[in-house]
């Protein structure tokens, strides 16, 4: 029930089914239109092949334009088509107003279902029992498909409600909260409140930065903030691209049906161990180790190994020409190498120059008569040809993909040399430990591998041996074609040019975990976008927030802000929230706290066992959370711990499915259970120093149910105290 919302006998059960067939009878007419405009675009799909056989470039040309843009109308329609109409507003005019995920319209092109996005739709988000403006009954639909199985309304002006108005259920919002959680994150754009439906809509300029704690719909605002951004200015976004990156990929899979479901599919979602083309990471390092590799340090570390010579390099050229012997030694050519770096060249970009260089600063040495009077472009002709003198610019200076330069960082010496004066030399260690395996990327190398293909530059296109350009902007199925190709492959190579890095508009989620090298890399997304930033202080991970600020500022450069704060918690009970909150305390002054708005009267539990009962007792929670409750549960317990106790619980996950999952609290990141089982607390406050923001993360999965089970109680002592 809203705000202040004025009070009506309840409807008897059947003034609400009557009100159910009546609405199925109104979506069923908007549904047979939505057929008809499939057909439509299967009809224009088809008709596109079918220019093909006219044999002239020009109808190829038609063929491709016209079955992309059928193709795309399609997988929006369809995309659409559960829970299409959601809303119907009853205004003070009498107008009935229905609502959906997309705009329909019928065959006198009246229109019978108003996209979410328009602004005449903005009233059913933003009106309220205080301010109802022109609108008297706000009704939800609440649809399995096609069928529409209840309905619920808020009474907003009871004053100029019509006697016969019949007012259904306990208002929409509520019964959405006690909904059981599933695998993927649904659309919200039923329930939508005004505080979160004025950061949606706020201005597409500039960053607009989306904070509150935790369950106040931070994430699932921001993307109906880029299902909106498209609706309103679809030729800029969707050609220049929209980004989203989240904090892992199990939140990825998570998220992944939302924009599709609001009629959006031509989306860019990368977990930041993806947002390079041609490298995929899911390991993250433990606390020390990305501490060292997300500090701006890196950067220099970095711009040091991209001007050094390649391993195993020559460090000498001798060449005979008539009647001179021509020598360049190490000195010689590191003043070269110093030149052609020179004024911030690129050493990709400087590649074409290298032969010239060369051949400049063995034809100084050149004293012979014969020579001399052959000139120096009989020389250069020679020196250009000359195997020897191609096989040594392919030595000295070869062409550089940013993996090459990384793995370099694996050889103690040149770490070293790289690192002088930047990192320590247990810092040093710390790196060489996490690159033990060849080729085992942890995400938090991810943005060090693009800052190298930044600082080593664009490989000149006629030096580059990879395909053809693809284009950014893909359907779906073509992007899972090259995710796929791409997890077959064994070569690891940033294969994307950074020609291609830039987007329209940037949506980063869970900012605050962000470490400075993560936001340089999102900031070359980001250089002429737009952003919308969703973040939380006290759920960061990263140990330095002055120092991620100040690379968020450069990340920004200058853009304007529009600051929203969500202040209501819609997630967790206020029984569960209530103790979160006093490890919020712990973890970060001054935390920002929003309000838990439902009640179950059930209280966390927590066990102290002994370390031989452990994995008994976190069965037992399992079996008793998954009894009461329909939806989701999840098992969490420190990084180190978490592959141990996967397996440990192996039968029991078995017997659940995908109903109950083992992660660590990183891997909790945005995502909401009906149940968690929390192992060893103590574990996960100690495990780095970000522990104690970690385990409020943790412990705001929970939607319904919060059990802890540990050996040791130091945590609860703590937040006792």
């Amino acid at each position: 029930m809203a705000e202040n919302e004025p009070m009506r006998p309840a409807a008897s059960q059947q003034q609400s089914q009557d009100e159910i067939a009546h609405e199925q009878a109104y979506v069923d007419g908007v549904y047979a239109r939505l057929d008809e405009a499939s057909k439509v675009a299967r009809s224009l799909v088809a008709e596109g092949h079918a220019r093909a056989s006219i044999g002239h470039e020009g109808a190829l040309v038609e063929r491709d334009a016209m079955v992309y843009q059928a193709s795309k109308r399609l997988a929006a329609l369809d995309a659409a088509h559960d829970g299409l109409v959601f809303g119907r507003l009853d205004r003070i005019d009498g107008e009935a107003r229905y609502i959906g995920r997309i705009g329909v319209r019928d065959a006198e092109r009246e229109v019978m279902l108003v996209d979410w996005r328009a602004p005449a739709a903005a009233v059913f988000y933003q009106a309220t029992a205080q301010e109802p403006s022109g609108v008297v009954r706000r009704r939800v639909l609440r649809s399995r498909g096609e069928l529409v199985v209840g309905v619920e309304d808020d009474l907003l002006d009871a004053d100029n409600a019509p006697d016969d108005m019949v007012v259904v259920g306990e208002g929409a919002l509520l019964a959405s909260l006690s909904r059981a959680r599933d695998a993927t994150m649904h659309s919200v754009v039923a329930t939508i409140q005004k505080e979160q439906d004025e950061a949606i809509r706020s201005p597409s300029r500039g960053a607009t930065t989306i904070g509150g704690g935790p369950g106040t719909g931070k994430t699932v605002v921001a993307l109906h903030r880029a299902a909106y951004l498209l609706y309103t200015d679809r030729r800029r976004f969707e050609s220049g691209g929209v980004l989203v990156v989240g904090p892992s990929g199990i939140f990825m899979n998570y998220i992944d049906r939302v924009l599709p479901s609001l009629g959006e599919t031509s989306v860019t979602l990368r977990s930041l161990g993806e947002v390079v083309d041609g490298v995929k990471a899911a390991r993250h390092d433990v606390g020390a180790v990305a501490a060292v590799k997300g500090s701006d340090r890196m950067q220099r570390v970095l711009a040091r190994a991209v001007r050094a010579d390649a391993p195993d390099a020559p460090d000498e050229f001798r060449y005979f020409y008539r009647d001179d012997v021509l020598r360049l030694e190490r000195r010689d050519l590191s003043g070269l190498r110093r030149q052609l770096l020179g004024g911030g060249q690129r050493r990709n970009r400087a590649y074409p120059k290298v032969k010239g260089q060369l051949i400049d600063a063995l034809w100084r040495q050149v004293t012979g008569p014969r020579a001399l009077e052959d000139g120096k472009e009989e020389f250069a002709d020679e020196l250009q040809t000359s195997d020897q003198m191609i096989e040594f610019v392919d030595a000295w200076w070869p062409v550089l993909d940013a993996i090459d330069v990384w793995r370099w960082l694996r050889d103690p010496e040149r770490l070293a040399r790289f690192a002088d004066g930047l990192l320590s030399g247990d810092e040093q260690r710390l790196l060489l430990a996490s690159w033990a395996e060849a080729d085992d990327v942890a995400v938090e190398d991810v943005p060090l591998i693009d800052e190298l293909r930044y600082l080593l530059g664009e490989v000149p296109a006629e030096y580059s041996d990879d395909e053809a350009d693809v284009p950014k902007q893909l359907m779906s199925f073509e992007r899972a074609e090259r995710e796929d190709a791409r997890t077959r492959s064994e070569q690891l190579r940033a294969t994307q040019s950074i020609e291609d890095d830039g987007y329209a508009h940037v949506l980063v989620d869970e900012a605050q975990d962000l470490s400075p090298m993560q936001w340089r890399m999102l900031g070359r997304r980001g250089k002429y976008s737009s952003w919308t930033i969703v973040g939380d202080a006290a759920q960061s991970s990263w140990p330095l927030p002055d120092e991620a600020a100040r690379a968020r500022a450069a990340a920004l450069d200058g853009k304007p802000e529009h600051t929203f704060r969500l202040s209501t918690n819609y997630r967790n009970s206020a029984e569960i929230y209530d103790f979160a909150a006093d490890v919020a305390r712990l973890a970060v002054p001054d935390p920002d706290l929003p309000d838990a708005v439902r009640r179950t009267g059930v209280r966390p539990r927590h066990e102290v066992v002994e370390s031989g009962r452990l994995l008994d007792s976190v069965r037992d929670a399992v079996a008793d959370i998954a009894a009461q409750v329909e939806g989701t549960v999840a098992v969490v317990t420190a990084s180190a711990r978490r592959d141990r106790l996967a397996n440990d619980l192996a039968e029991t996950l078995g017997a659940y499915g995908r109903r109950v999952s083992v992660l660590d609290g990183l891997d909790t990141k945005g995502l909401e259970f009906d149940g968690v089982v929390v192992v060893e607390p103590d574990q996960i406050t100690e495990e780095s120093e970000a522990g104690w923001r970690t385990l409020y993360v943790v412990l705001t999965r929970a939607t319904q149910l919060l059990t802890s089970v540990g050996t040791s109680r130091d945590w609860l002592d703590r937040i006792e105290q």
